[in-house]
């Protein structure tokens, strides 16, 4: 078994796959125009493939699928370093509110256009309009202006200076001309979107005209492999050659065929409560819950042991930002937690609905070992599972919810992209978290240009979210990648992605 676990920072797209293919030329065979392969992804792509609109709230698959397609004017490599993209350079002036990006010379799109400096600001300015609300990235509503003095040159004025802003410079740069983003996503990457079978699978071709290192294996099918219990199935009948996030159970199954790498999912995998429905409402029950969640066990039965505990909405690739400390927060503790609960008036505990996605193993497994762990504190729990497309629409966005498990991430890699949502304003805020002493710290993290008292104020969100017990927060997952040995080339990224790019046929 292969392990890699990679470290921090930035990005735009992600979630889930599975590889196949055929035809086989030296150590790796991109040039073997028939070479294909499948992967496998646990639910079908959102509704749209708008990269704008999608952010950080699609679904896996379709954030894996527009990683490949889609590019801004930086992008991240696997190691967590922003490196040029669209832009071939770029500068930051001294008072840090001015960027000038140099456009990279004739890169193409998918339908074959050249990218101006016209595509470039449509993008841009795209994603800050906030005439129907809020910015659809709200870090650009710090955006003052954004101009092209000549043909390759794009310069953006911040009216404060942003020391996260650059990752968010990852956003997508699409055609102004393409007038249906939403079915007809058109981008720069190393793949370009060729058709979508509802429910069934979606299909990728490698773009040729890609202005830099072309991608090895020419057609990628993803497969949408739904049902958990089949995977390690599809994946020795060679349905599929490839399933991101597999379980170590399911690693088990697997024949000798498979390479399994090992790393982390860089997500916050906890059990979160919807704190205005009751009893999650009085800060004593969720309180009581955190106490009687032991995180050790948990992670010794789901993950083997291998998961990262945690204590906030912070995972440890975020380097300075992860407070370790926080994981502890909330020792095992039965008699306080029946204590805080006899406070808030449930003396013989109470009982509730953990809705989770039937897709991710991972998440049905946790809900089971929490379920048992709240009998000890006379907590009764159900576990309801309903499909994704229902918990998207139902739980994250209707809101309608008692306590879910699933895991959060960040699409851009700042700590702002995990922290905002807690905001009590944020739109995202599907937790319907509250307090003012967050907004307070949050707004001065955002407001900030010093580094290290953005730090300070970002750790300091996190604090409030432990001691507020805002969720049970569990575990950042160890993730397994299950890789036919036909294939190689597997890199893990310190964010939700997949970049099939770097994928490639094994020489027989």
């Amino acid at each position: 078994m292969k392990r890699r676990l990679k470290g921090l920072f930035l990005v735009f797209v992600l979630c889930t796959l599975t590889i196949t293919l055929c035809g086989c030329t030296g150590d790796k065979a991109g040039e073997d125009n028939s070479s294909e392969i499948t992967i496998g992804i646990p639910q079908d792509l959102d509704d749209s493939l708008d990269p704008h609109v999608v952010g950080s709230t699609g679904s896996a698959g379709t954030r894996e699928v527009l990683f490949n397609v889609f590019e801004g004017l930086v992008k991240p490599d696997s190691d967590g370093n922003l490196i040029p993209a669209v832009a071939s350079d770029k500068t930051v002036s001294e008072d840090g509110k001015t960027y000038t990006f140099t456009l990279r010379e004739n890169v193409k799109f998918h339908d074959g256009s050249t990218v101006t400096t016209e595509d470039v600001i449509y993008s841009i300015e795209r994603c800050a309009d906030a005439s129907s609300g809020e910015p659809l990235v709200p870090a650009f509503s710090n955006i003052e202006s954004i101009t092209a003095p000549d043909e390759k040159t794009i310069v953006i004025q911040l009216s404060e200076a942003d020391t996260e802003f650059m990752a968010y410079m990852t956003a997508a740069i699409i055609p102004k001309s393409n007038a249906d983003p939403d079915k007809t996503p058109i981008g720069t990457g190393p793949y370009m979107y060729v058709s979508r079978s509802p429910q069934e699978e979606v299909v990728l071709k490698r773009f040729d005209e890609y202005w830099g290192e072309k991608a090895n294996i020419e057609n990628v099918t993803l497969k949408i492999v739904a049902n958990a219990d089949t995977i390690a199935t599809n994946l020795n009948g060679g349905a599929i050659d490839m399933y991101a996030r597999v379980t170590s159970a399911q690693v088990a199954e697997l024949s000798d065929d498979f390479e399994v790498y090992e790393g982390t999912m860089n997500l916050v995998q906890a059990l979160y409560l919807n704190n205005e429905a009751e009893p999650f409402n009085d800060v004593k029950v969720r309180q009581a819950l955190c106490y009687a969640v032991d995180k050790k066990a948990l992670i010794d039965m789901v993950s083997e042991g291998k998961g990262v505990a945690i204590g906030s909405s912070m995972f440890p690739a975020f380097g300075k930002y992860y407070s370790e400390e926080l994981s502890t927060y909330y020792e095992k503790d039965v008699d306080k937690a029946k204590a805080l609960l006899a406070e808030a008036g449930y003396p013989d505990g109470f009982s509730f609905k953990i809705t989770v996605p039937s897709n991710y193993q991972q998440h049905i497994d946790t809900a089971q070992v929490v379920v048992e762990q709240l009998k000890e504190i006379g907590v009764s729990a159900e576990i309801e599972l309903i499909e994704w497309d229902s918990w998207l629409s139902d739980v994250y966005m209707g809101r309608q919810y008692q306590a879910t498990v699933v895991g959060v991430d960040a699409s851009n890699l700042t700590a702002r992209d995990l922290l905002e949502r807690f905001s009590s304003t944020a739109s995202n805020n599907f937790v319907n978290f509250k307090s003012d002493a967050y907004d307070t710290a949050f707004n001065n993290a955002i407001s900030t240009a010093d580094d290290a008292k953005q730090t300070e104020y970002y750790k300091e969100c996190e604090e409030i979210l432990a001691a507020e017990a805002a969720n049970v927060y569990i575990q950042d997952l160890p993730e397994y990648v299950a890789l036919n040995k036909k294939y190689a080339g597997y890199e893990f990224y310190p964010l939700y992605v997949q970049d099939f790019s770097k994928l490639y046929i094994v020489k027989e």
